[in-house]
């Protein structure tokens, strides 16, 4: 299957483009290069192009003979969401609403949209199942609830397959190793703890140790990029016959700030300094998935769900790319 790959370039992406071409199927990235690494995707076709441009996708979906695309094109900081809401508003929302038209222009139906777990904003219980409200509390979360309503109504008309996957905390180094985190600046806490663990940050920041959790720091819940990836090619596959799929994607499990911080000492043998600091607004106390659903209509099992184990994985990854990605 020719597939689309959208922000293929950057850490879900290059690791799902890896993931189809090994599973047989013609990847094809389509990255603006603004977050994405061209060295991460060495070796597959690659298209330098914006969402935002409509003419652009028509012909890339078109003469590429796409027959299915993924979307991992989305801005993603929380903090910077709400400083800047409307650049959000326009690249989550609206250059995905471009992109879902020139798809119906060139007549692909099938479409596999990178959601999160931020659309259930502070939940009411955990661990949160597909069906629990959803009440976002920043403009991330805002947009991509709004582009999962999109999907649902475009569906609806027929002219559309989808499946939304609501990702927890995507982590690890994939790839067997070789496509691991690096987002400029970091912002995601395991390769803050192996830059810290590096020496490259004189410390790692805690922020809140008084949450009514067993040890005061929030809790998580961790899924290794393969697995993760592996869930997307579970769900492609069904979209001939399943118009409209939502799956939680997460280990169940749930580690805290402080049992990830001493993973990343176990997995390195290093020690360094470990800062506790006041809460951030807007950070429940845990948040961890029930991925039933996924487990029994996909047929999914995570096959990486124990801590040390992600850790090591994005721990080498990071040792043989100190200054990541050289592009």
């Amino acid at each position: 299957m020719n597939v689309l790959v959208c922000g293929g370039a950057g850490y879900i992406g290059s690791n799902m483009t890896a993931l189809l071409a090994a599973e047989g199927h013609e990847p094809i990235v389509y990255d603006n290069f603004s977050k994405g690494h061209r060295s991460a995707v060495r070796g597959v076709q690659v298209v330098a192009g914006d969402l935002a441009d409509f003419q652009g996708l028509v012909k890339v979906l078109r003469e590429r003979k796409i027959e299915a695309v993924m979307h991992f094109a989305a801005s993603i900081e929380v903090g910077e969401s709400v400083q800047e809401p409307l650049r959000y508003y326009r690249n989550n929302l609206s250059n995905t609403q471009n992109l879902l038209s020139a798809m119906e222009a060139a007549g692909v139906q099938k479409f596999v949209f990178s959601s999160t777990a931020a659309v259930y904003g502070m939940p009411e219980k955990v661990p949160i199942t597909e069906d629990a409200p959803k009440h976002p509390i920043n403009p991330y979360g805002e947009t991509k609830l709004a582009v999962e309503r999109m999907c649902r109504y475009q569906s609806q008309t027929g002219r559309l397959h989808y499946a939304a996957l609501r990702y927890f905390n995507a982590c690890g180094a994939g790839d067997n190793g070789n496509r691991g985190e690096d987002h400029r600046p970091e912002s995601h806490l395991i390769p803050l703890i192996i830059q810290a663990a590096m020496g490259k940050r004189t410390d790692i920041k805690i922020y809140g140790a008084d949450y009514p959790t067993p040890d005061g720091t929030c809790i998580r819940d961790y899924i290794h990029i393969d697995d993760l990836c592996r869930a997307h090619l579970l769900a492609l596959n069904r979209l001939d016959s399943q118009i409209e799929q939502t799956f939680n994607l997460g280990n169940g499990q749930g580690y805290s700030v402080r049992e990830v911080i001493e993973s990343v000492k176990r997995v390195s043998g290093r020690d360094f300094k470990v800062v506790e600091t006041a809460r951030r607004p807007g950070d429940p106390a845990v948040l961890t998935s029930d991925a039933t659903k996924a487990k029994a209509e996909l047929g999914w099992q995570p096959q990486t769900p124990a801590l040390d184990d992600i850790v090591a994985t994005a721990w080498t990854w990071h040792m043989g790319h100190p200054e990541g990605y050289r592009d």
